[in-house]
């Protein structure tokens, strides 16, 4: 923790302008080397980053590295999951079947973040029902490069528009067997991702604050609460995702990093208009999903209060 904090601390809080995809990915993976754990890199990357788009990117990526430890750490990779009918398990319907030694892949992916860029994309797909009609999942890992891989460019979003999305097109993709990950696609990958991304996103742009903050001369007590966020959240990071325990603890932590933003607002007074123009357009981006976060703290309150909850 100490290398990563004196980093944020210490390092030089320039920013020189990024302006395309791989320039971001050059940057990114500069910073990878003296961090060897995600939480850390999230943290150090977004600080190297020169707006929250590229940050959150960083973020996403380590997220990924921190769920797919096996993923090659100069490839940029991608979860594919939402579908037309969303991103619940019952609503795949990317089919994995089997043939000859090995698996074929068929589907639709409706939204893949960097899916443009991405050099490995990870499938969630179905192998059909169980007894009792649940859809069961598996993750696969897949060059992108492959026969029958088709990606489709999306328009920007009106926040980030610096990250790129893309439809996926899967017509019968061949796939070997050890590139179909071991355990359940939902319950081992989809489900916990979800827990592992808020927490490494929020430290990438947690990293990025904190070198505005430096930059711009934000008071002292401000730059330190944004610290103390950060180090809460990258404890939680390091945690199980499926522990219901810290989906409580990472709703209380996430509530703190909303109102360290609200302290921010008189702050961001004194940043160049094109920055604070940006900022308030991508900071949209933090709050997606907060349906789905409020049903999982809820979930995990009734778990530790003795109920069962639901997925």
């Amino acid at each position: 923790m100490k290398d990563v904090l004196r980093f944020l601390l210490t390092e030089a809080p320039d920013s020189p302008a990024l302006d395309s995809v791989e320039a971001w990915w050059r940057r990114h993976l500069a910073v990878v080397p003296r961090f060897p754990v995600p939480a850390d890199q999230a943290l150090a990357s977004g600080f190297r980053m020169d707006r929250m788009g590229f940050a959150f990117a960083s973020g996403y990526q380590a997220a990924l590295r921190s769920l797919f430890p096996q993923l090659p750490k100069d490839q940029r990779a991608a979860l594919c999951a939402t579908e037309n009918g969303g991103g619940h398990p019952s609503a795949m319907e990317t089919k994995l079947t089997p043939k000859g030694a090995g698996f074929t892949l068929d589907g639709m992916k409706t939204y893949v973040t960097l899916g443009t860029h991405a050099e490995v994309l990870l499938v969630v797909a179905s192998e059909g029902r169980d007894a009792q009609e649940r859809n069961r999942l598996r993750m696969v890992r897949l060059d992108a490069r492959k026969p029958g891989v088709t990606v489709e460019p999306l328009p920007p979003l009106g926040f980030v528009p610096e990250v790129p999305h893309a439809a996926l097109r899967l017509e019968g993709v061949e796939v070997a067997p050890e590139d179909v990950l071991p355990g359940d696609g939902y319950t081992r990958y989809l489900k916990p991702f979800r827990t592992v991304e808020d927490c490494h996103v929020n430290l990438a742009v947690l990293g990025w604050l904190l070198k505005v903050a430096r930059r711009c001369g934000w008071p002292v007590a401000l730059r330190e609460e944004l610290v103390s966020v950060a180090v809460m959240i990258r404890a939680l990071a390091l945690e199980d995702p499926s522990d219901p325990a810290v989906h409580v603890a990472l709703g209380g932590a996430l509530t703190q990093v909303h109102r360290a933003l609200e302290r921010c607002e008189v702050a961001w007074e004194g940043v160049d208009v094109e920055m604070r123009e940006r900022w308030q357009r991508d900071r949209r981006i933090l709050d997606l999903a907060s349906k789905v976060r409020a049903k999982r703290l809820e979930v995990a309150r009734q778990r530790l209060a003795g109920g069962l909850g639901e997925d």
